[in-house]
């Protein structure tokens, strides 16, 4: 520590206001640690971190430590994607690093640990840790308890593709009624290898957490076991002084990579990868990585990619069983919390689950499952594939029928406007058009799903989709978007698209210049207050969507 932040982080009126907090003079000299905690009663993904936080705070205790839990915002789809077209959701992201800056940095605390649980927290974890680097550690969330119907497991993703089947005349499984009632038993993220388990996948890959703690059931004995590890293990990264940026390293980020497509995982794992390598002062350029690791298998097939249930998968090993079968291909010397290297984590241990975490040489099917798509139309966009058995068409050639809003797009969905050969355009859903990328693209493609059209149509967006959505021929985060004048705001009714997985291109056949002079559609979703602030400053896709500026 230099001089100055020592006199600052001993200043007597620091002192007195932690004195009055009941700390002794013994405290005073050990580590500071802030507990991080999005704790709410909003969503049940975070309505069990209070006691999660509780026993964390007594092992920092006990470990010698001082804890400091504070608060961020706990942003949820399914319920703050309620207003403004779920335009809150990812710009909560950016929200949550900002936070703990303002909090943590501010108060020159030594190091974190943050209960990370439902889809943004773990990004928004990773970026704070990158920017902040000091000493730091997530505590996976766990994931909450399917019910069941008639003996069937029910979940959150039928209960959401029930409620649009039952809008196009198309009889879910079950009422959908009924399974709201059942679908969602207790505390944690949806299950299944949605958006906030793969990032769960991702904590472990990246070496930010201890192995073994990814996937896991929400407030299981094994869950608060690894929130005390993780307690205990912080303290000592502080006296070691073993930070965020000597962990995730290049190395670090190719088996993040290669670990979300060996479990076929949320394509929303790509940004949040980029954003926390930016903000960790990294040059380091996903979307060319994940070509370059295009050849890994998928080796898990959880829902919605396969019949694999959550479950099934963290009792077959979870990460830990993916990384190990991964190890000859990825980076072993990569250095994680633990103060060891990766495969000196992963020496000794061996797979639970062999049929539901297969071997690389005897995938569940081939790679990628997920692809980076450019050309006339895209200087990148995502097309997750999971498994490729030829069920989805890869290869697509059709005339654009072209949406400025979900709901219209919903309702010519609806009134079958759309044909049979469309590609389908739902535009204006990005970074600044939405702005943040709200959920509406997901509910086209389960309506495109419901109305019998996800196989013989292509959907292409410029918004995001739920790591639940893995139907048809989907493109997604087309950049360019619409609203900063990408060809996707061009593109007009009649247009030919072409979309090649095998050549990783999609292309307009529409002249350069003609394209160019084209006027966009110039619609925005409207904004006020901090969504307006975000329009304004986050940047594009290739950074992940940060709202750090540009560097000069």
């Amino acid at each position: 520590m230099t001089k100055l932040r020592s006199l600052a982080a001993n200043s007597p009126g620091r002192r007195a206001n932690w004195r009055a907090l009941g700390l002794s003079k013994e405290d005073m000299e050990k580590p500071k640690i802030a507990v991080v905690n999005s704790s709410s009663e909003l969503a049940i993904c975070y309505a069990h971190l209070d006691g999660i936080a509780k026993i964390v705070k007594e092992e920092i205790r006990k470990a010698g430590g001082v804890p400091f839990e504070v608060r961020t915002a706990a942003p949820s789809d399914f319920i703050t994607g309620a207003n403004k077209a779920g335009s809150y959701i990812l710009a909560g992201r950016d929200i949550i690093a900002n936070d703990i800056e303002v909090q943590v940095e501010a108060a020159m605390l030594d190091g974190m640990i943050c209960l990370t649980s439902c889809d943004k927290t773990p990004p928004g974890h990773l970026m704070a840790a990158a920017r902040l680097n000091i000493p730091t550690i997530l505590v996976i969330g766990g994931y909450q308890p399917a019910g069941e119907i008639d003996g069937e497991p029910v979940d959150v993703e039928d209960v959401w593709s029930g409620q649009v089947d039952e809008r196009f005349g198309k009889t879910p499984k079950f009422p959908v009624a009924d399974m709201a009632e059942n679908a969602i038993m207790g505390p944690g993220v949806c299950a299944g290898m949605a958006t906030a388990n793969t990032m769960h996948s991702v904590v472990e890959a990246l070496g930010m957490t201890l192995p073994g703690n990814a996937p896991v059931r929400a407030n299981s004995p094994k869950m608060q076991d690894n929130a005390r590890a993780c307690a205990r293990r912080i303290v000592e990264m502080v006296d070691e002084q073993l930070l965020p940026r000597d962990i995730m390293t290049e190395g670090a980020f190719r088996n993040a990579v290669a670990t979300v497509l060996g479990v076929s995982g949320s394509i929303n794992a790509i940004k949040h990868l980029q954003a926390t390598a930016i903000e960790a002062e990294s040059d380091i350029d996903i979307f060319a990585m994940w070509e370059e690791m295009s050849d890994v298998p998928v080796l898990s097939a959880v829902r919605p990619t396969g019949h694999v249930r959550i479950e099934q998968f963290e009792d077959a090993g979870g990460a830990r069983a993916v990384l190990k079968r991964l190890l000859p291909h990825i980076d072993g010397n990569a250095l994680t919390c633990t103060g060891k290297t990766l495969a000196e984590n992963l020496a000794g241990y061996e797979i639970e689950g062999p049929d539901v975490i297969r071997p690389m040489d005897d995938p569940v099917g081939p790679g990628p499952a997920i692809a980076i798509l450019k050309g006339s139309f895209a200087t990148s966009a995502v097309v997750r594939l999971g498994i490729r058995d030829g069920s989805r068409p890869e290869e697509f050639s059709g005339p654009a029928r072209v949406f400025e809003s979900t709901a219209e797009c919903m309702q010519a969905i609806e009134d079958g406007v759309v044909k049979q050969g469309d590609v389908v355009i739902s535009r204006n859903q990005g970074l600044k058009g939405g702005p943040a990328m709200g959920g509406g693209a997901s509910l086209v493609l389960f309506a495109l799903d419901a109305a019998g059209l996800a196989k013989t149509t292509a959907f292409v967006t410029d918004g995001q989709l739920s790591g639940l959505c893995l139907k048809g021929l989907t493109v997604a985060e087309v950049a360019p978007e619409a609203a900063t004048g990408g060809p996707i705001g061009k593109v007009r009714d009649g247009d030919i698209v072409r979309i090649s997985v095998a050549n990783r291109s999609i292309d307009i056949d529409v002249p350069a210049e003609e394209l160019a002079a084209r006027e966009g559609p110039g619609y925005r979703i409207p904004a006020t207050g901090y969504l307006a602030n975000f329009r304004q400053d986050v940047r594009g896709m290739e950074t992940g969507g940060v709202l750090l500026p540009e560097k000069d």
